[in-house]
């Protein structure tokens, strides 16, 4: 009898592109802007644990949901560009240390 060994399932993080095992659910808009006052949550994107820890590393949350509401928009911020450009050639598999 044979037997094949599948591949693991990979997605690909929406920020990065790197294929993946677990992707994190980043709310384009902070939650804490609208929990408070029971809004809707507004649009999430999957992406990388790496992408989701620097973009928090760079970012506060109010400059979060005023100016980078949306993936476009981190996409082509300066600092994430730079990051993502770095990331993209990094080992999916390992965990990338992000500086604080």
């Amino acid at each position: 009898m044979n037997s094949k060994v599948l591949p693991k399932e990979t997605l690909p993080c929406e920020l990065c592109e790197r294929a993946m095992d677990k992707l994190t659910v980043h709310h384009l808009i902070p939650r804490q802007s609208t929990k408070r006052k029971k809004l809707d949550p507004g649009p999430t994107i999957d992406i990388c644990s790496a992408c989701h820890r620097q973009i928090h590393v760079l970012f506060d949350n109010k400059y979060l949901a005023q100016e980078l509401n949306s993936k476009e928009k981190l996409k082509s911020d300066r600092q994430m560009q730079k990051f993502l450009a770095w990331v993209r050639k990094q080992d999916p598999g390992k965990r990338v240390k992000v500086d604080r």
